[in-house]
């Protein structure tokens, strides 16, 4: 019996050779694994989503997504560090997304995509336990309104894992406390700052220190590095008394400005100052001159004690 000529029954895409069809598979391999430089960028809430991805424990705001016939929120954690949860229908239908996920790629803008593109075809009572984004999503900016913001919900415990009324099985009871026990108490801070740029979340995980963490999504890069390293020089990069600059981290490619603060202060008493700091920054990132000298020690200073997340 003759052998079956296995290069005939290989399914290949029109006009192209095997070769040329591995060489496009194999470019289409590289694309998934590549990182996105900004995963949220373009989106106005971008700053939000890297804020409750990164360092905030407990919160979750609506989203406002296109063609779905439930609502949706966005959540820092989700029980089991899953990916995706439809409520029953007695308990409204609603979903949730989770940024802080167990199992993840690289590009967590795709993975929120992947998780938002499955709550849409899932209905009640379903959930979803791994992210990772496999290429089958739409982009994300084709599920969000890009010019829409977040109104974050901020808890100091996970007690919204739970819908009013409903009973909680035992595993998630075990679970959501010890989550309770993880959460490091968390505000969202400037938001009566007038004219605030970003997001920013005041945290204390104990001892002598709290802090503000402040993402502020920024073009240039290089900018706002300048701009601080201006706004140091003069001494004006703090936030009152008893409190300190503590340096920047880099995550999603933007840069978060960090403060040291003294964690006895009520996190409410920083809304002037933040708009103060807001203001000089904002002013400085117009400033095209040369750094003088004591402006790029300050820069230099910075950049030694940046710290890149992801």
């Amino acid at each position: 019996m003759a052998k079956k000529n296995k290069k005939n029954k290989e399914q290949l895409p029109e006009g192209m050779s095997r070769r040329q069809a591995k060489l496009a598979a194999r470019a289409a391999e590289r694309a998934a694994l590549e990182k996105d430089p900004r995963p949220f960028g373009g989106l106005a809430a971008e700053s939000q989503l890297v804020a409750m991805q990164e360092f905030v424990p407990s919160a979750y705001a609506k989203l406002a997504v296109k063609g779905f016939d439930k609502d949706v929120y966005v959540a820092t954690v989700l029980p089991g560090a899953s990916a995706a949860l439809i409520r029953d229908d007695e308990f409204g239908g609603d979903a949730f997304v989770g940024l802080q996920v167990q199992s993840h790629t690289q590009n967590p803008g795709r993975d929120l995509a992947y998780a938002l593109n499955w709550v849409k075809e899932h209905g009640p009572g379903s959930t979803l336990q791994s992210t990772a984004a496999d290429g089958s999503q739409p982009k994300l900016e084709e599920l969000l309104e890009e010019d829409s913001v977040l109104d974050i919900k901020t808890y100091q415990d996970f007690s919204w894992w739970m819908p009013e009324g409903a009973q909680v099985p035992p595993q998630v009871a075990q679970s959501m406390r010890a989550a309770n026990d993880s959460v490091i108490p968390s505000h969202q801070v400037g938001l009566d700052a007038e004219g605030f740029v970003g997001t920013a979340f005041w945290a204390n995980a104990g001892g002598n220190k709290a802090h503000i963490r402040w993402v502020r999504p920024v073009e240039d890069e290089d900018a706002l590095l300048a701009a601080l390293s201006r706004v140091a020089a003069r001494g004006d990069l703090h936030l009152g008394e008893g409190t300190k600059f503590a340096g920047v981290f880099r995550t999603h490619g933007i840069v978060a400005p960090v403060f040291d603060l003294d964690p006895a202060v009520d996190h409410k008493s920083y809304e002037d100052q933040l708009a103060r700091v807001n203001a000089a920054l904002e002013e400085e990132l117009g400033n095209d001159a040369q750094l003088t000298a004591d402006e790029r020690k300050q820069l230099e200073n910075i950049k030694s004690r940046q710290v890149t997340l992801r």
